[in-house]
């Protein structure tokens, strides 16, 4: 069953001269995690905003958990979570008063508010911190509470833009396990991301956008096959490239490319292992000495810049903030 359905959604800004969305179409399976994967100015803020009904399409259809988001967004609210790129929590209050607060909110009384933020401070390993103000919160113990606060009334579907953004590697990791915790419990996760890795680790699905469309989807694999197999990558000295680079081609059929600076060698393999080997053998026999020597899988970095083949542009106005009038 699709949780979530995003059916060519197109938005513009500056009348029209600005395209977010140019015809984006997704879907998530339930219980299960989409990674949104693309650079800055993708269009991955402006769609997690149209489906958690933040923003409306100037055309395209969207559902989550088969409520039109347009036409009934009030019951898409009650049932969906949201966290954004930065932790939307009041700095002068504590994060047990946070929790209350977002839970008074969504509507539950002042004793199963307190109940929730008690459950939730407990989930997120923030108990100990529950009386200091959010000011005095590291910024991984900051996107965690930002979590719990979005996780108040259980949402059935979770929408998570960048969740990771500006956490050093210790606070990523940290991140990491609280989402597979919820994954684990069964919620519906979109998760949009830049962190390649993020995506590796934590989806078991992928979309790839640009420029406001999906230009490929798969899972982590899939999407690595498209690039192609595995590469034989091998440093030798200067001396030897011209001769390294005869052996590798002739070993393996294949065509290699030198990195002079570098003073190595690659190429492409359908047999790995025994490439590798062969090579090995051979360099052996020439006297061929090499100074280092990998076998390399491609990877999401990789598949991105096969896909994409250009370096992202910094963030449109438009997609960093809400335009005036959009529904809170």
């Amino acid at each position: 069953m699709k949780s979530v359905i995003a059916e060519n959604l197109v938005k513009t800004y500056r009348k029209g001269a600005v395209r977010a969305l140019d015809g984006l179409s997704l879907d998530v399976e339930e219980g299960t995690v989409l990674g949104v994967l693309g650079p800055n100015g993708a269009g991955k803020t402006t769609t997690v905003r149209i489906l958690s009904t933040l923003l409306e399409p100037d055309s395209g259809h969207a559902s989550v958990a088969g409520i039109d988001v347009i036409k009934n967004p009030k019951a898409v609210r009650q049932i969906i979570g949201l966290s954004g790129q930065y932790a939307a929590v009041d700095e002068t209050l504590t994060g047990w008063d946070n929790l209350v607060m977002f839970g008074q909110l969504y509507h539950l009384s002042s004793t199963q508010a307190k109940v929730r933020a008690t459950e939730l401070l407990e989930q997120f390993s923030l108990t100990d911190a529950a009386r200091r103000p959010i000011k005095t919160f590291s910024g991984g113990m900051r996107r965690r509470l930002d979590l719990a606060a979005s996780l108040i009334i259980r949402p059935k579907v979770l929408f998570l833009d960048e969740p990771t953004t500006g956490l050093d590697p210790r606070g990523r990791l940290e991140m990491w396990g609280v989402i597979e915790g919820l994954v684990r419990e069964g919620v519906t996760l979109l998760l949009t991301t830049q962190y390649l890795e993020e995506a590796d680790q934590l989806a078991d699905d992928i979309v790839v956008i640009d420029q406001g469309r999906v230009i490929a989807r798969g899972s982590s694999d899939e999407l690595k096959d498209q690039v192609g197999g595995e590469r034989i990558e091998i440093v030798v000295a200067d001396n030897n490239l011209e001769s390294a680079r005869e052996i590798i081609e002739r070993v393996t059929h294949g065509s290699a490319t030198i990195d002079r600076g570098l003073r190595k060698i690659s190429v492409p393999v359908p047999d790995g292992t025994q490439s590798l080997i062969a090579v090995i053998r051979e360099f052996d026999s020439a006297g061929i000495h090499a100074l280092d020597l990998a076998l390399k899988r491609p990877s999401l970095d990789d598949v991105f810049l096969s896909l994409t083949g250009h370096v992202a542009e910094e963030v449109k106005s438009e997609e960093a903030a809400p335009k005036k009038g959009a529904r809170k």
